[in-house]
């Protein structure tokens, strides 16, 4: 769709947001212009810093350390890129009921270590991935069947494991375990993979996308408000809070919702430089990151990471744009020094509305980031439960 969405503050709601036509602005424009959501924008102020827990916690799991740490020293020299302004010393301190520091006398520096709290959260994640493992193999496939190829570098896919929940051992337990679907070949590039499909999966195997299935289940609901011989070509919106769409505007957004287009598990032609051709392509592209946002564990991804895939996707459009120009559809933050792009329909009230085995373990940790210092030092159990409450009470006013 072409325009852009102009932010222009009203004397009645600071957040009013006017749409109108596209004008000539530069992408950073753009991305400050664009409408925000409170309840996206608290949600990624919790996660700038899980985000830098979860970067810390993986190297610690990674570790060859028999005793399963990583000295203060390593994580220092790393501050810069894990974005810890004041040294990893003061922020590991601030999430005692995570990392415990400790002091080796054999090599005379202080180490750092998981809580047993943190050591079982991370267990119960990989328990539950593993339980997943086939609907793990089944975003894999998917992920693959969207490209024309059927084929995507495997360090494409090296960037978003966490995301699609797959196991940090997936070369091996996922890839090699299923060799009847996946195969690894040598890329153009010196040290590079490509990961393709397996000729034996049929062409004309049809997989049903995120939206298709929102159609059928909107199509069945008695008090659904979309007119069902308009909702063959849809998907379902929302805006953020204070974006005020014009008559114009809602008439283009419907127009928008009834153009035809070719799925994201779809074979697409020969691409035409028409009008009409053109706006089809950007709607399968809005189409393919859709789905791609539905295959993610936490609906959720950098945009930096999914940037990767699209010219394997054969999208000729900036997809940071694409976001912008479709906030009904998604909504691209800019907290915490990168762009995260949410599933808007996924989530309500800052959680996400079908939840999984995998996000609830997450979930589960950034619980503990959110307690901070908070019962740590105490040992009543009633004042433990208080911070508890405290913690899920922010967890159920987040759209608040």
């Amino acid at each position: 769709m072409n325009w852009r969405f102009i932010f222009k503050p009203s004397r009645h709601c600071c957040s009013s947001v006017l749409i109108t036509t596209r004008t000539k602005t530069t992408s950073a424009q753009y991305v400050a212009s664009r409408a925000r959501d409170p309840t996206f924008e608290k949600l990624m102020e919790k996660y700038k810093n899980l985000l830098k827990v979860v970067a810390i916690q993986d190297l610690i799991l990674a570790s060859s350390n028999p005793s399963a740490s990583i000295s203060l020293d390593f994580l220092n020299r790393l501050s810069q890129k894990l974005h810890l302004n004041r040294g990893a010393a003061s922020f590991l301190r601030k999430y005692p009921h995570i990392f415990q520091i400790f002091y080796d006398t054999n090599k005379s520096q202080p180490f750092c270590k998981l809580t047993n709290a943190a050591i079982g959260i991370a267990l119960e994640e990989s328990q539950a991935i593993k339980a997943s493992m086939p609907l793990v193999v089944d975003r894999l496939v998917r992920l693959l069947l969207m490209t024309p190829t059927k084929s995507l570098p495997l360090r494409a896919v090296f960037k978003v494991w966490r995301e699609l929940g797959l196991p940090d051992d997936f070369e091996d337990s996922v890839i090699s375990q299923n060799s009847d679907l996946f195969r690894l070949c040598d890329g153009h590039e010196p040290n590079t993979h490509i990961l393709k499909l397996v000729d034996v999966i049929p062409e004309n195997n049809h997989l049903t996308a995120a939206v298709e299935n929102w159609r059928v289940t909107e199509c069945c609901r008695e008090d659904s408000q979309l007119d069902r011989t308009e909702i063959r070509f849809s998907f379902k919106h929302s805006f953020p809070p204070g974006m005020r769409l014009s008559k114009d505007l809602k008439a283009k957004v419907k127009e928008w919702q009834r153009l035809p287009y070719v799925g994201p598990y779809e074979k697409i032609g020969e691409k035409r430089k028409s009008k009409a051709a053109i706006m089809a392509l950007e709607k399968r592209a809005v189409a393919i990151v859709h789905e791609f946002l539905s295959l993610t564990v936490e609906k959720m991804v950098e945009v930096e990471k999914i940037s990767h895939f699209r010219n394997w996707f054969e999208i000729d459009l900036n997809i940071r744009d694409l976001f912008l120009d479709h906030p009904g559809i998604f909504y691209l933050s800019t907290k915490g020094k990168t762009h995260t792009v949410f599933l808007r329909e996924a989530y309500e009230r800052g959680c996400l509305i079908d939840p999984n085995p995998v996000y609830e373990a997450r979930r589960n940790l950034l619980n503990l980031v959110l307690l901070g210092h908070r019962a740590f030092f105490s040992s009543s159990p009633m004042i433990r439960d208080a911070d508890q409450s405290t913690v899920d009470e922010s967890r159920g006013t987040e759209g608040d």
